[in-house]
């Protein structure tokens, strides 16, 4: 019965290897240009103006609307995350609550951020280097870099050790 088991599992693990190099190749297709690795291991959906950094990890990112998105190095986001880039043209369109146009709105991430499950970021916010943004967030203005924030809509409440954070980051460890 162990036996059975183990091998239960080691099919299963190669079954998930699988589905992960599937969607890591499936995100490369989809993005507009990528420089590096890019490691999905959940529902993720980029668009053509979606340009990505070295080490990008998805965890479940969908990314909605007609704006650039650009990612930058060493990238994490937690599972359900979504990236909205656009937004209805419902301030002097041609009817209300809006019209059939879209306003583009970009969006750009730092490098070595981190968003946890949940996170919702808003299109014409960027986010700086080394932040870090709370599960469950909806981050609607720019965060500086290496703040901790949170909350809907997302504010910062801390901030990173910047002296260990460069120390680390001249080393190389990323994760």
């Amino acid at each position: 019965m162990k036996s059975i088991k183990l091998l239960i599992k080691i099919i299963l693990d190669k079954i998930e290897k699988g589905v992960r190099k599937y969607r890591g190749l499936k995100a490369k297709t989809q993005c507009g240009g990528h420089k590096g690795s890019v490691q999905v291991g959940g529902k993720t959906h980029l668009t053509k103006k979606t340009f990505l950094g070295i080490n990008a990890n998805f965890n479940g990112l969908v990314i909605s609307g007609g704006g650039k998105v650009v990612i930058g190095n060493h990238f994490h986001s937690g599972p359900d995350c979504l990236f909205i880039s656009q937004n209805h043209n419902f301030d002097g369109g041609k009817s209300i609550p809006y019209d059939n146009t879209y306003i583009y709105k970009d969006i750009e991430i730092g490098d070595c951020v981190w968003l946890g499950s949940r996170v919702i970021v808003l299109g014409g916010v960027t986010i700086g280097e080394g932040a870090i943004i709370q599960a469950g967030s909806c981050v609607v203005n720019d965060i500086p870099p290496y703040a901790i924030a949170g909350g809907h809509p997302a504010k910062v409440f801390a901030y990173r050790d910047v002296e260990h954070y460069e120390r680390i980051k001249k080393e190389g460890k990323f994760h």
